[in-house]
């Protein structure tokens, strides 16, 4: 059978990577696609010294690739929003399929790029776009499709994940761990999309819409960085029994879905709390088959290159199938995607870990339990750490029962008001994930 013929736009980490998968494992990809997989056009604008490229041509101009008429399949590699969007459209518009491993432009221009698709008859794969090497995505979409979906939770970047698991091991600072992490190559010069919670919040988006069959609404998600967050807090978490860890999660309610980035307290005997480093874990909690956990790399040259490969044996495997034969892109019908809201963050549900710094008087605890009680929050745990007192001022940690995240607002507010209580309430939600 004629072999598929790809054009890779980008050779960067990712897109060498999946080229040199492609090289290597050639014979084994054709056994299973049922047809080879041939590289016929690279664009970059800069080789990549860890792929030797031999005689595949190479172009400077991605729209090259895009508008060759020998390619069947563009993957797209180079990031960003703009040209990556242009060339994806135009790949689509030429009856091109396309593989991508980009997050922020399914998270942003989703609904527009699938639609588009769905109108020229051809498949956009982006496997690699979410967890790296993890193949969550099709686990999601195909392999839990009989299930009702109630929630996912996820450690979905692995440089917030390093950071937290060095602060908790080794008692570092945030700002000391950040810096090596950008030593090291896993964090950019700027880290906000990693640090502010952006890149997990665009994967979540993503997780999401597939999870509860919603259009992606990536505006609407909440998103809190881990900047914030003291040594002192990742102690008294593991003394209370719990791990902090910068969480996607996503959960469906009568009211709406939960759709929120944050760092999280979570018991330390559940696995997905003892994720560490740079590795990435989701948790999917289905109606018929209960929690499911899955774990792996979530970055890197290879394990992307993985998923990217693997859309691209799907994309291989599915060119003669009638296109309202295939899988939808967000695993439900286009047709019958739900319209149920995105909750605003006060109207999400959570349990919370507070610290309060307070000054060393009788009766301070009595005027923090009232304040809780009078807004119907109730307290599972409290711990006064009286050999702490510093300046007259005694650390107060506590963690609540679930509740609305507005009466916690409102209590916050409230404690910080108190003449009694210095500087601002240190707020991180918990979750028990069972």
């Amino acid at each position: 059978m004629k072999p598929v013929k790809v054009g890779i736009c980008g050779l960067g980490t990712v897109g060498g990577g999946t080229f040199n998968v492609l090289k290597r494992n050639a014979e084994e990809i054709a056994r299973r696609a049922g047809r080879g997989i041939e590289v016929a056009q690279i664009a970059t604008r800069h080789p990549n010294p860890k792929c030797d490229t031999g005689a595949t041509s190479v172009t400077a101009d991605v729209l090259d690739v895009v508008n060759n008429p020998e390619i069947d399949i563009v993957v797209e590699l180079i990031g960003g929003y703009t040209l990556a969007k242009e060339l994806v459209l135009q790949a689509i518009e030429n009856g091109k399929h396309v593989v991508t491993a980009n997050k922020a432009l399914i998270a942003v221009h989703g609904n527009e790029i699938f639609a588009k698709a769905r109108e020229k008859g051809v498949i956009v794969a982006f496997e690699a776009s979410v967890a790296g090497g993890i193949p969550v995505i099709k686990a999601i979409r195909e392999g839990l499709a009989g299930n009702r979906i109630n929630w996912l939770a996820g450690i979905i970047n692995g440089t917030g994940n390093f950071i937290l698991t060095e602060m908790r091991e080794k008692g570092r600072t945030f700002e000391d761990v950040l810096k090596e992490a950008q030593e090291l190559g896993y964090a950019e010069a700027d880290p906000t999309f990693d640090v502010e919670g952006i890149d997990a919040a665009h994967k979540l988006t993503i997780l999401a819409s597939i999870a509860f069959g919603i259009p992606l609404q990536f505006d609407k998600a909440y998103t809190e960085g881990i900047a914030r967050l003291t040594t002192a807090d990742v102690n008294y978490a593991e003394a209370l029994g719990y791990r902090i860890k910068h969480l996607g999660v996503a959960r469906r309610t009568d009211s709406g879905i939960e759709l929120r980035v944050h760092p999280t307290l979570i018991p330390a005997d559940r696995l997905i709390a003892n994720v560490n480093g740079v590795m990435n874990a989701v948790m999917v909690n289905g109606d018929a088959v209960g929690s499911t956990l899955y774990y792996g790399a979530g970055a890197g040259m290879e394990p992307t290159a993985s998923a990217v490969v693997a859309d691209l044996v799907d994309v291989a495997r599915a060119l003669t199938t009638d296109p309202n034969n295939r899988v939808p892109h967000l695993a439900f019908q286009p047709d019958s995607l739900s319209d149920h809201p995105i909750l605003p963050i006060s109207a999400c549900e959570s349990a919370y870990y507070l610290r309060i710094q307070a000054k060393d008087h009788p009766g301070v605890l009595a005027q923090v339990a009232t304040i809780l009680s009078e807004r119907g929050i109730n307290i599972e745990s409290i711990m006064q750490k009286e050999a702490e007192v510093q300046d007259g001022l005694v650390p107060v940690i506590l963690v609540t029962h679930r509740v609305v995240e507005q009466r916690i607002d409102d209590a916050i507010a409230a404690l910080e008001a108190l003449e009694d209580v210095v500087g601002q309430v240190v707020r991180i939600r918990v979750e028990q994930l069972n």
